[in-house]
């Protein structure tokens, strides 16, 4: 193996689901890969099940080039990126160099709002599906949804089947 995977996860500074978070870890280190947790400040984060995960480091300390695959993870709390400039810049810089860019639960609507969606076939948590049609989106309803190398997911229960998907975007 030529080094280890390097994997950034995004994280509310509360209320980030808990399995979104988990179980794509989980699968990931299970796979060799080291993974960073960003989040607006390194306080600890809630989670909405009651997890608590400390973030490695701040979303404006992170540069897209330094990781193999960057992760939003979804939860109410989400919502803190869907207008955040330096969550869409951070997206869109992964997205434009190739790597997975991955996105769970309602995070799908950072990747739609930063404009990443428009023609590509999507999923989301369902209450957000006119997010994802807004931004351009072929809104599939599919628990997880890979096009190209952009992976989206519905929620917590398809968390395992999109910590997969990331790991196979990821060659691994």
């Amino acid at each position: 193996m030529a080094g280890k995977k390097k994997i950034l996860m995004v994280i509310a500074p509360e209320n980030f689901r808990d399995e979104e978070y988990h179980e794509p870890r989980r699968i990931l280190e299970e796979k060799g890969c080291d993974v960073t947790v960003a989040s607006t400040a390194t306080r600890p984060a809630k989670g909405m099940l009651g997890m608590t995960v400390t973030p490695d480091t701040t979303l404006d300390r992170v540069t897209a080039s330094d990781f193999d695959a960057v992760i939003f993870v979804g939860g109410h709390g989400a919502e803190t990126y869907y207008r955040d400039r330096r969550a869409h810049d951070l997206a869109a810089e992964t997205a434009r160099s190739g790597r997975p860019l991955g996105a769970i639960c309602v995070a799908p609507t950072i990747l739609a709002n930063a404009g990443l969606l428009k023609g590509k076939q999507a999923t989301v948590w369902a209450s957000q599906s006119q997010a994802l049609l807004a931004g351009g989106a072929r809104y599939t309803g599919q628990p997880v949804e890979r096009d190209g190398n952009i992976i989206t997911a519905d929620g917590p229960t398809s968390a395992v089947k999109f910590g997969e998907e990331v790991a196979r975007a990821l060659g691994l």
